[in-house]
């Protein structure tokens, strides 16, 4: 599975975070299975949409057969004759477009003769000429077949440079539950300026989440480097203030190599976290991003902001303040969510933000993917299922030795 899929059906069958019976708190995560009025409706309106998409060569067909029929006879529909095989090379097949093309032919033959105008000239004409386009409209089908046919191969190489560029991380390193996903705000895409990574190392787990300023492969090229720099330095550095100046370093050369305004104004939010093996804390690093949030066994959260401001990396130029990691308790079965503004920047109908604090208080969760897939699912629901920006989400667990019930606490 990519980042950014979510099994709707498994996180209901998880309960999104809560058991079946149990009351939902108010506000809180939902149920996975309610959808908002809005997006309900979108969703019916598309349907329909497609329906009368597939139905439309059918009914100009049709139409124009009653209009033919019931008017003088020297009054024609040949233009929605000509409609109905063009419609039809967009979304029918090759075949469909056939018989779409030698029925609309028959039928103005078959009208002509029972008005007997098929010997004057200007019916000769408009039959050869809706002739003509149906033959056509099958060479258009065959263009528009191609064209998805190219479409699907370029998905696949997004999908590719994906994995490549962005790889999910294992499910369980140096002891500690990981899961993370990716939802892109653009229909169709696969990944975009937000960006996740986790690289163990002798010094302890290393997790880093960012979100580089722009958009486009400009952006998909800065992600590219900040995360190979990271893996690099996650590896080598004594200390994560260390981690953070050598991304810093990268994003200064990439600055260097690229022209007009991503020269000058090109950075990127990030939170870096360091997890010791066996110590019980985290050591977190914060420039510019929004704060991560610690999710306790017992449902407790705690925002984890940062004491000192810090400019965002690739803006060192601007001053210089100096990198501080900060140490916080991260006890057995607590779980570290780190994300980005997507998340919290997600509005409603009415225009209301996101409250990720707000919504998850209270929840307990076994797994970081049930975390997650209760999130994005609750984050779709509030915003009616369309994101304006793109998200991020990384969560990490400590696992306890005894096993934690989900549920949510009463209302």
């Amino acid at each position: 599975m990519r980042p950014g899929d979510v099994d709707g059906e498994g996180a209901h069958a998880r309960a999104g975070g809560r058991l079946p019976g149990d009351p939902v708190p108010d506000p809180g995560l939902g149920d996975a299975s309610e959808v908002p009025p809005a997006a309900a409706g979108r969703r019916g309106r598309n349907r329909y949409g497609r329906v009368l998409v597939r139905l439309l060569p059918a009914l100009l067909i049709v139409i124009a057969v009653l209009y033919d029929s019931f008017t003088p006879r020297y009054f024609t529909a040949g233009p929605l004759y000509t409609a109905a095989p063009l419609v039809a090379a967009a979304v029918y097949s090759r075949r469909g477009t056939v018989l779409t093309g030698i029925t609309v032919v028959a039928v103005v033959i078959g009208l002509q003769l029972r008005k007997e105008v098929i010997h004057y000239v200007d019916s000769l004409t408009e039959l050869i000429t809706i002739a003509t386009v149906a033959v056509l409209a099958v060479f258009v089908n065959a263009f528009v077949r191609r064209a998805g046919e190219q479409l699907v191969s370029v998905r696949e190489i997004a999908e590719a440079a994906q994995r490549a560029v962005l790889p999910e991380p294992a499910e369980r390193i140096g002891g500690f539950e990981i899961a993370a996903c990716y939802e892109a705000a653009q229909a169709d895409a696969f990944i975009g300026g937000d960006l996740y990574a986790v690289q163990d190392s002798p010094r302890g787990v290393r997790l880093v989440v960012g979100d580089v300023r722009g958009k486009g492969m400009g952006a998909v090229a800065a992600v590219a480097v900040v995360i190979g720099a990271f893996r690099e330095a996650a590896e080598q550095e004594a200390t994560l203030e260390a981690v953070a100046q050598r991304l810093e370093r990268a994003l200064a050369r990439e600055g260097t190599r690229r022209d007009g305004l991503d020269a000058f104004e090109g950075f990127t939010t990030a939170v870096l976290a360091e997890l010791p093996h066996g110590d019980g804390v985290v050591r977190i690093l914060n420039r510019g991003h929004p704060p991560p949030l610690l999710l306790y066994a017992d449902g407790t959260l705690h925002p984890l902001p940062a004491r000192e401001s810090a400019l965002p990396l690739g803006m060192g130029e601007l001053g210089v303040w100096p990198d501080r990691a900060e140490q916080a308790p991260f006890p057995a079965g607590a779980t570290l969510l780190l994300y980005t503004d997507g998340l919290s920047e997600a509005r409603d109908a009415e225009g209301e933000f996101y409250d990720p604090h707000e919504r998850l208080a209270g929840h307990v969760f076994r797994h970081p993917a049930d975390l997650l897939d209760a999130l994005a699912e609750d984050v779709r629901r509030h915003s009616g299922g369309g994101m304006a920006d793109d998200m991020a989400l990384l969560a990490v667990r400590r696992p306890c030795s005894r096993p934690v019930t989900e549920q949510a606490p009463s209302a």
